[in-house]
């Protein structure tokens, strides 16, 4: 069976891969009154241990059901493009959401949103929209025909207490990158869609990657290996942009 998605087999990576490569979901809630299950789409981004964050509005139908009852199931969707889309990769996260406040690490999860869907920074600010963030409880996979799984949330976020130092660095690694490193982002991009046209900026820097923009597409990144702090990442970054160079790959 192939790996998925792209090349990773263990099912909490997969169950991560999806969710940082999504810019959209699926949003289930309850429904007010009558307790009817409610669809909505959303746009997402993850939090460093992969946990989904959200930007929604007071008026909005899904954010007055989670007012009532906090419970909801997202579903990340790898399977576009494929010819038969029940051979493809997708997860729902089954949790509950709480409104992000303003401590120094919260609001690092806010730009972190911004930075994933510039958009959004029009009306952020706005009183009547709030940024969230889910906390897993359980996550359902389906990798493909017979690749089922259940998993609970421990065995699949990170450690998000040995991520501080590398949460703390992400605003000035990006900026450091998007100003003086377009060029190897834009090779970074290629290396994954080798026609991918110039001038992609790097959106965020996690563990296990980061992501890339572009207008509208999104790409993800990933690392051979696993970073925690500034230093690990430039090493991952210079060896990404050296075998590109060579032409051996990200790897």
């Amino acid at each position: 069976m192939p790996a998925s998605p792209e090349g990773k087999t263990e099912p909490a990576s997969i169950c991560r891969s999806l969710i940082r490569q999504s810019a959209t979901a699926a949003l289930a809630t309850i429904e007010r009154g009558g307790g009817a299950p409610y669809a909505s789409l959303v746009q997402v981004a993850a939090a460093h241990d992969a946990s989904p964050l959200l930007l929604i509005s007071d008026l909005a139908d899904h954010t007055k059901n989670i007012a009532g009852d906090g419970r909801v199931s997202l579903l990340f969707d790898g399977t576009r493009g494929l010819d038969n889309p029940l051979t493809g990769a997708r997860v729902s996260v089954r949790g509950s959401v709480s409104a992000l406040g303003d401590t120094g690490p919260e609001q690092r999860l806010k730009r972190r949103y911004v930075a994933r869907h510039p958009e959004a920074a029009g009306y952020a600010g706005f009183p009547d929209f709030r940024f969230y963030s889910v906390r897993p409880e359980r996550f359902h996979l389906v990798a493909g025909f017979g690749r089922i799984r259940w998993l609970d949330a421990a065995a699949v976020l990170l450690d998000a207490e040995r991520m501080g130092a590398l949460a703390e660095a992400e605003d000035g690694i990006l900026a450091h990158m998007n100003a003086d490193h377009g060029d190897a982002i834009d090779r970074y991009a290629q290396g994954i869609v080798p026609d991918a046209p110039a001038g992609w900026r790097m959106t965020g820097i996690d563990p296990e990657g980061a992501d890339l923009r572009r207008e509208g597409a999104v790409l993800r990144l990933d690392f051979q290996d696993m970073v925690s702090d500034a230093s690990a990442v430039r090493c991952e970054l210079v060896r990404l942009a050296k075998d590109l160079r060579s032409g051996s790959g990200g790897g």
